[in-house]
């Protein structure tokens, strides 16, 4: 196994490092892993009625408009008052679609009290022709209570078919026309980024550029909910999750190290396995290998075979509730009982359980990832969409 020739190493440091530095060290990386898992993101959808605010819900959680669990769309206003709806894989993330501005439902001052405004992490402002008069009051009482908001203007999928129908369409010019005239009515505020989105085709358009902004913006523990929740809209997105998740495998692999230095019989084990088990249940869903994923995948592109190429050895436990198996072999079932026999010993005993601990969930963690990154690569490869931009 990888790793092995690590522990030494591990062992050493966990010793020197004396008991208050490990523990310190333990302490951080249960809260960074805990904060990792459990951490929430509420996201306000607004707008003028009629801009597609139920539809950018439900492509934020993944989900087609006809799908079961889906926001109800519709022509006329669908959606009466705050309604919130849970992330398929991630119930931590919640996205809130509030009734349209200029309806008789919402009114901008009186009912961002009424929606509990403090639930919310940041707006999103959608609107699928020109900002309005209500769209800067709603961000002036936004700016008020020091929020975050950012502009949308939605449906550009269906202006770039209407001017396609015109002679020398230019599309970048198109662009440049419609996001200039956004921002022009939006002058008082500052002049702050329209983002151009299709909700259709979440990889067109600037979708990845709100994603940037609202990373870069967000504090560090909400950017982990955001690229774990988030669907892939490019090669450079799904590395960044890859990433992330390779970062993450230090704070997994410390707290496991943690419950190591505990003498009982099978207690490391069952730990680490629900952390494996749960940590790269994630990863599986952040990478899109879920079939849900793949099937709109495969739909967009009309490529039905790319289904067929998930099915790795991290894909299949995952899928089949089997990933205990890939753990519970001879070697492992070994680690497991020498960690027991050293954690009875006194002072280097459980330093060394805690080592081999350490290194045995750094490598189960290490080999899923770099599993399932590697079968998301090969999938988006074969789907066109391979180019990092």
């Amino acid at each position: 196994l990888w790793g092995y020739d690590c522990y030494p190493a591990v062992v050493d440091v966990i010793k020197e490092s004396g008991k208050s530095t490990l523990e310190k060290a333990k302490a951080k990386a249960k809260t960074n892993f805990d904060q990792f898992i459990n951490v929430s993101l509420n996201i306000a959808v607004t707008g003028k009625t009629g801009s597609g605010k139920s539809s950018l819900v439900n492509a934020l959680r993944g989900l087609k408009n006809d799908d079961d669990g889906a926001a109800p769309t519709g022509v006329t206003e669908t959606t009466m008052e705050p309604t919130m709806y849970e992330h398929p894989e991630m119930p931590n993330v919640k996205l809130w679609d509030l009734p349209g501005i200029g309806s008789p439902n919402f009114k901008a001052k009186k009912n961002l009290k009424d929606v509990k405004f403090n639930t919310y992490d940041f707006f999103i402002i959608l609107n699928s022709e020109r900002f309005t008069e209500n769209d800067i009051m709603l961000a002036e009482e936004i700016r008020k209570q020091k929020k975050s908001f950012y502009f949308v203007r939605s449906k550009i999928d269906n202006d770039m078919s209407s001017e396609k129908m015109k002679k020398g369409f230019d599309e970048q010019k198109v662009l440049s026309i419609i996001r200039e005239y956004c921002q022009k009515n939006l002058k008082e505020l500052g002049n702050p980024r329209v983002f151009l989105i299709s909700s259709c085709y979440l990889d067109e358009y600037d979708f990845e550029s709100l994603q940037n902004t609202l990373e870069d913006e967000l504090p560090e523990h909400k950017k982990y909910a955001l690229l774990q929740a988030w669907p892939v809209c490019s090669a450079a997105s799904l590395e960044k999750r890859i990433n992330m998740f390779k970062r993450m495998t230090w704070a997994a692999s410390l707290v496991s190290a943690g419950v190591a230095v505990v003498p009982v019989p099978g207690l490391s084990a069952a730990c680490d396995v629900g952390m494996v088990v749960l940590f790269l249940t994630r990863c599986y869903y952040a990478f899109g290998l879920d079939e849900r994923s793949l099937t709109r995948l495969s739909e967009k592109v009309n490529k039905p075979h790319l289904k067929d190429l998930a099915k790795s050895k991290f894909v299949t436990a995952i899928r089949e509730k089997a990933l205990t198996r890939l753990q519970v072999s001879a070697a492992l079932a070994a680690i497991s009982t020498v960690e027991y026999l050293l954690s009875l010993l006194p002072g280097v005993g459980s330093a060394a359980a805690a080592g081999i601990s350490f290194a045995t969930t750094q490598y189960l963690l290490r080999e899923g990832v770099n599993d399932l990154a590697d079968t998301a690569r090969v999938i988006r490869k074969e789907a066109g969409l391979a180019s990092v931009h």
